[in-house]
């Protein structure tokens, strides 16, 4: 059932239809099979098919609402909310995890189903009624003689074979509708709840799999299970304390007017004549069925009497016995409870009383009394009703029970709607913008690499019409403009860097023109000097200060080594001959010279890490490793790596190439001359990594010696 990302984004119409169409489907079943008495529900295939179609949320709107309008011909119904609630959620991640796409994993499901609907269905029968809905499930405990384990184990066995039954016939139903749908509309299903381009889902299951507790959608969750769970606790608090409060306050009122009709079959005159003679005094017993009728027709009235009150007791007059009670016998006395005290001098005196709460002999009762007077106006006895609190309390805790089974299904529905909005319209959207724009941060020095990222920022197609939309848009013109930006400040650092370049060859030719035998000096050591630093590069050496920008501004800068010969006469610079010692001190100062006009350069221009480098390649590209080098004497690595490189490059050009002091070595000699100086002129990681780079070198060897006879020819 699973699929990759598609360009589908599903209408919420879609998803719309897909919940009437799977509530009509689960009514219509239910009720056919409602009115054949069968022990089956059939009212899940609806939800299951939107479930494994739509995702959660959907199902568990389609599961509610059967169970609300299944409530017209099938009063608990809408007490079975929180399973249609748990089977939609449970379908929904089934098939999202592909558990759903072979027939064993449909029928795995069916038996899943069945056998939760089972045991949980006959637990809310039994909360709720005490046992079985249906009562051929009660007949067929006692037929199979199940009721040797126990009714209510029975019954689940019973219920549970029911829906297995009820479950698979479901499923399959559900899974034949699925298979049957066209591809294009089981797209729009799965993706009607996207606000954006749908992501695919293994980028889903990624980010599930990357929250951690201070992420956005733990936070979102959290905060909607707090506020929902305190929403529905007030709520519940409140509605059972108004239930609470207005069936007491019922109560109070019936045991007040049931007192008063009491009162009112009472003859005053013949009070002390029913005490004395009892059943043998004439109209004694049709009072009493009188206040029998009176007693039973008076919800929540559980004792009804009268009695006579004086200084020593109280004097049964009339008692009924009820089922758990006998009737106190006519004539005996009781003593006054501690709940009367208070109220003992207004009863003294005949006055009416409030109804009083108490918890003594008669138990945990509301009791309400109404004087009986005689034609004088004297109260000669008192007309007593007693509504029993264990009663409210037993009204109350089913009040309880159902609401919470209510609830608890809407609860689930509300959270799940709350997630299902934000994972949508929030979470998801905040995500692609997160990942695209991380992805934007670090790739600003690839053209194509931005230029690729603006189009995936706008290939995310965010519409959730609010905030995170007015950001989207923002950034996708900001990332639009800024690669533009970008592309425009590269082809002007593009111009100045061909400019810069051009000026730095120039310089150098200036200088290299006046000798006359150097044979592009400059070009072929910074092709040196390039393959010199990419072999140490390859071989791991220097790894921290060998980077690609240093291996650029190394090879732009080295045509500037020799820069400090501008000051050299021309009568030393082109001497044919062995210079003398004089010549030779005078030629050893173009390292200098090269550094002081670097160094003016520098300052001039506030430095540049490409000049910093031609500086210490002009200064000391003729220092040598042991340390006998000039101009400063320098060793080892305190010799500037560039210098190092150039240094290898320099003397292996001087060797390859034409000077008016001699003719050119061949390739084998000069590389002969370059590894004995290995380890005393020259770094020897330097010329192991030329050595390892001949193909290259020849290369450029190659390439100039024949620019040199085109030029000679020319």
């Amino acid at each position: 059932m699973r699929s990759g990302s598609t360009e589908i984004t599903g209408s919420p119409w879609a998803r719309r239809i897909a919940v009437a169409i799977g509530v009509a489907v689960n009514c219509g079943l239910a009720y056919v099979v409602n009115r054949s008495g069968l022990p089956l529900l059939f009212d899940t295939a609806g939800t299951i098919c939107v479930a494994a179609l739509a995702g959660a949320f959907p199902g568990m709107l389609t599961g509610v609402l059967t169970n609300l309008l299944c409530g017209i011909f099938n009063p608990y119904s809408v007490f079975y909310t929180l399973i249609s609630v748990l089977i939609a959620m449970f379908c929904s991640w089934y098939v999202h995890r592909s558990h759903a796409e072979k027939k064993s994993g449909i029928l795995l499901l069916a038996l899943i189903l069945g056998l939760f609907s089972g045991v949980a269905g006959m637990l809310f029968q039994w909360i709720l009624i005490g046992g079985p809905q249906f009562e051929s499930v009660a007949e067929a405990v006692r037929l199979l003689g199940l009721s040797g384990i126990g009714f209510f184990f029975g019954s689940v066995l019973i219920n549970t074979a029911n829906n297995l039954i009820d479950k698979l016939v479901m499923t399959i139903l559900a899974f034949l509708v699925i298979s049957l749908l066209p591809r294009r509309i089981k797209d729009a299903l799965k993706n009607c709840g996207w606000k954006q381009k749908p992501l695919p889902d293994q980028v889903q299951d990624e980010f599930y799999g990357m929250r951690d507790k201070n992420s956005l959608s733990v936070r979102t969750a959290v905060m909607l299970v707090f506020a929902s769970l305190a929403l529905t606790a007030t709520m519940a608090s409140i509605v059972i304390s108004l239930y609470y409060g207005n069936k007491k306050q019922e109560y109070r009122e019936n045991a007040e007017y049931a007192a008063r009709l009491a009162a009112g079959v009472i003859d005053p005159d013949k009070v002390d004549e029913y005490i004395v003679n009892g059943e043998e005094e004439p109209g004694y017993t049709e009072t009493r069925e009188k206040l029998r009728q009176i007693r039973d027709n008076s919800q929540g009235v559980k004792y009804l009497y009268i009695l006579k009150v004086r200084e020593d007791g109280c004097y049964i007059v009339f008692d009924l016995d009820t089922p758990d009670t006998p009737a106190l016998e006519r004539g005996s006395r009781l003593e006054f409870e501690e709940a009367f005290m208070d109220d003992l001098p207004s009863l003294l005196a005949g006055e009416e009383i409030e109804p009083i709460e108490s918890d003594d002999v008669s138990g945990w009762v509301l009791t309400a009394y109404h004087p009986v007077r005689n034609a004088a106006g004297k109260t000669v006895c008192y007309a007593g009703a007693d509504v029993s609190m264990l009663y409210l309390s037993g009204f109350v805790r089913d009040f309880l029970v159902k609401t919470i089974l209510i609830f608890s299904g809407f609860f689930i529905l509300v959270l799940s709607y709350g997630l299902w909005v934000t994972k949508y319209y929030y979470i998801f959207p905040v995500v692609s913008i997160t990942r695209v724009a991380k992805g934007f941060a670090e790739n600003t020095s690839d053209q194509k690499a931005l230029d690729e990222n603006v189009r995936k920022i706008k290939d995310l197609s965010i519409h959730t019409g609010d905030e995170v939309e007015e950001l989207y848009q923002s950034l996708n013109r900001m990332s639009a403009d800024m690669a533009e930006q970008v592309r425009r400040i590269r082809y002007y650092a593009a111009e100045t860097a061909s400019m810069q370049n051009g000026l730095i060859i120039t310089m150098a030719d200036m200088v290299e023109s006046r000798d006359s035998d150097t044979g592009a000096h400059v070009q072929k050591t910074a092709a040196y000097v390039r393959i010199i630093l990419e072999g140490l590069k390859k071989k791991g050496y220097y790894t921290k200060k060998i980077t690609p920008n240093y291996i650029s501004d190394v090879e732009m800068s080295a045509p500037l080594h020799d820069v400090g010969k501008i000051n050299i006469p021309d009568a030393v610079l082109n001497k044919p001959g062995k210079l003398t010692e004089e010549e030779y001190e005078i030629m050893k100062t173009h390292t200098t010279a090269g550094k002081r006009i670097l160094e003016n350069a520098i300052n001039t221009v506030h430095g540049g890490s490409y000049l910093r480098e031609a500086r210490n390649m002009a200064a000391y590209h003729h220092e040598r490793w042991d340390g006998k080098g000039y101009p400063e004497k320098l060793h080892g690595e305190v010799i500037p790596l560039s210098a190092r490189v150039m240094a290898v490059a320099d003397v292996f050009d001087a060797l390859t190439s034409k000077r008016v002091y001699k003719p050119p070595f061949s390739l084998e000699k000069a590389l002969e001359i370059i590894q004995d100086g290995s380890g005393t002129q020259f770094d020897p990681k330097c010329v192991e990594a030329l050595m390892d780079s001949l193909p290259e070198v020849k290369v450029v060897l190659k390439k100039y010696n024949n620019y040199r006879e085109e030029r000679n020819l020319s």
